[in-house]
């Protein structure tokens, strides 16, 4: 069956990518669409909208926000995997086998964390301080989300780095070729009309002339039979023509 575009959600410039997710899955969802799995860039998922997705039966192939603590991004000391937590204890315990003194709940914009920190007495006399922070206070924080939320990011974040997610990512090269493809024909770079409504209805008028492109090479000459062929070539068939 030939690929359409069933959805079409336009926004404002200064929305970010993140804030989108969400409602096109209910779009989806309401007009009956809607995606055992979604394909996403980096832009569009978090821990919140991976965990809500998973409890409304959608997986989302997304390559997630990596670990962006100093330790990871040097890949050098400790990051957040190599500390076990405790849920019920509410208690981390760090590769050195010492415990977290301090786990506050809190909101970090909007949306709720924990924050653990161990002992300044605790970590003073460690041998691995200098792997593990460079706080001026010579003390370890970590920053947590709720177990739930935590759990799911991790397991998508170690699913990213197999082979098997990589080949099964590879699928999302159709959406950036269907990008290319209204691109090309339509010319959606650049909105023809101001205001968002009527640009909303250009982007609806051009995934409908795709989808009817491809419904025509679906019925006629198949899509995945056609010769790709160079512009100059195109043009010397039409002239023929």
């Amino acid at each position: 069956m030939p690929n359409l575009i069933t959805d079409v959600h336009t926004t404002d410039a200064t929305v970010p990518d993140v804030k989108a997710t969400a409602p096109i899955q209910q779009s989806l969802a309401e007009h009956g669409v809607k995606p055992a799995e979604h394909y996403l860039d980096s832009g569009y998922p978090s821990a919140d909208l991976i965990t809500k997705a998973t409890q409304d039966g959608i997986r989302m192939v997304t390559p997630v926000l990596l670990d962006h603590s100093a330790q990871a991004k040097a890949a050098e000391g400790f990051d957040k995997n190599a500390f076990t937590i405790n849920w019920k204890t509410r208690q981390v315990r760090c590769p050195a086998g010492r415990i977290s003194s301090h786990w506050n709940p809190v909101q970090q914009h909007g949306t709720d964390a924990i924050v653990v920190t161990f002992s300044v007495l605790t970590c003073r006399d460690c041998p691995f301080q200098k792997q593990c922070t460079t706080s001026k206070t010579g003390r370890r924080m970590l920053t947590l989300r709720p177990e739930e939320l935590h759990d799911n990011l991790a397991r998508a974040r170690a699913e990213r780095k197999t082979d098997t997610w990589k080949n099964k990512y590879a699928l999302r090269a159709g959406v950036e070729g269907t990008i290319n493809q209204a691109l090309d024909i339509t010319g959606i770079r650049r909105a023809r009309y101001r205001g968002l409504p009527k640009v909303r209805l250009q982007h609806a008028f051009s995934a409908t002339a795709l989808n009817v492109i491809r419904l025509d090479a679906h019925w006629t000459t198949g899509p995945l039979d056609r010769a790709r062929h160079s512009r100059l070539e195109r043009l010397s068939y039409q002239l023929s023509a």
